[in-house]
């Protein structure tokens, strides 16, 4: 999942750049750098979590992001923004619908991540 939202990122900065200042939390500046580490640091950290390594560690700063996701996510739903999330590229005809449901696919991500802090799979991790 984090290597995919990654790559639709990648080469995609100005959208990207837009999707985050619909939040209206950032300004134009900060919007504008985050657009620029936000897709490289997802495919870095999907990759570490897809090589098994340090999963505890990099599962933790999963559940963090996660977590910054769900606020931004329910910030924009309770002041009723009509915007993409921006999770996998640009979607236009997006819907207050689409916030929820992006909060709650990302509850689901924070539970099977903290799954798998907890009870790591070892035979193909190097290090749990």
């Amino acid at each position: 999942m984090w290597i995919y939202a990654g790559v639709t990122k990648l080469g995609n900065r100005l959208l990207t750049t837009q999707s985050i200042e619909a939040y209206e939390i950032f300004t134009p500046y900060w919007s504008h750098l985050l657009a620029g580490l936000i897709g490289p640091l997802e495919i870095a950290g999907g990759l570490l979590l897809l090589l098994g390594i340090k999963l505890r560690p990099t599962g933790w700063v999963s559940v963090v992001v996660l977590l910054l996701f769900i606020i931004g996510l329910a910030s924009a739903y309770s002041r009723g923004l009509q915007i993409d999330c921006g999770c996998f590229g640009s979607n236009p005809d997006s819907s207050p619908a689409d916030l929820l449901w992006a909060i709650a696919r990302d509850v689901g991500l924070t539970a099977v991540t903290l799954f798998m802090i907890y009870r790591p799979f070892k035979k193909f991790a190097l290090y749990p």
